[in-house]
């Protein structure tokens, strides 16, 4: 049975950019997978779906036909890709593979807050799925931006319950004392709570450290896992979190 792999994040993360270079990765290791894009408005795509929403239901067509602007239109657009779950599902079982990476919508909102997430993630069978959250280095880069990623990647995984995999991507955008400091803030809350403050300037009646102790230990609080699509730096690590979650380390096989 093929194991699903839902990539999301916030918009620019480089969701779409990581399914891509995650296949190309995954078939050079003589592992088969598919690609699946969930997102209606998808201007254009560096790989080709094996199943696109966009054959279903386009978001420049909705715009038109309901007289609705950008917005109003990918909500409408994340509805109807709900109501065809049962038809996107057929299709995909027809794919005989060890993976099914899913790259979904830009608008990490549409998929996390709207009922067409869950509803795809049952449709497609939630027993073998897991979540790979793509943390932007642009955000995660400063203590603050660090724990609104935290805390957002924490809704996700509330809203979905999921295995859930923390991804730094776009690692090679960062220095090496920048990578190693974001690294150790996943690993340490006490390294971050002192990061958070060391400037003076957030109150220290804004979060205590506890508060994250507290996220530790019910695992929402993880170490992330640094990535690149660019030069195809992490992958391995991540496909072992992968192999850990789904086989307890065992390797799936690759015929």
């Amino acid at each position: 049975m093929a194991r699903n792999l839902y990539f999301l994040g916030t918009a620019g993360s480089g969701k779409s950019t990581m399914v891509y270079a995650f296949q190309a990765w995954m078939n050079a290791q003589g592992l088969d997978c598919v690609t699946v894009n969930l997102d209606p408005g998808a201007e254009s795509l560096q790989y080709s779906p094996d199943l696109d929403v966009r054959d279903y239901v386009r978001l420049a067509e909705i715009m038109e036909e309901q007289d609705l602007g950008p917005n109003g239109a990918q909500v409408a657009a994340a509805d109807m890709v709900a109501m065809n779950a049962k038809e996107l599902s057929e299709v995909l079982e027809t794919f005989r593979t060890n993976y099914v990476l899913i790259d979904t919508p830009g608008q990490i909102e549409l998929f996390t807050f709207r009922a067409s997430g869950p509803v795809l993630i049952d449709a497609f069978g939630r027993e073998e799925s897991a979540l790979l959250y793509l943390n932007d280095p642009a955000l995660v880069r400063t203590a603050s931006g660090f724990i609104s990623s935290v805390l957002l990647s924490a809704t996700v995984q509330f809203r979905h319950s999921l295995p859930f995999i923390n991804v730094l991507s776009k690692a090679d955008l960062l220095g090496e004392t920048e990578l190693e400091r974001i690294v150790k803030w996943s690993l340490d809350p006490f390294a971050l709570y002192e990061s958070l403050f060391a400037d003076g300037t957030t109150p220290k009646t804004l979060l205590d450290v506890e508060f994250l102790k507290s996220m530790e230990s019910i695992g929402v609080y993880r170490r992330v896992h640094p990535v690149s699509s660019e030069i195809t730096f992490g992958f391995e690590e991540v496909y072992s979190q992968v192999q850990q979650t789904f086989e307890g380390g065992e390797d799936l096989s690759r015929d």
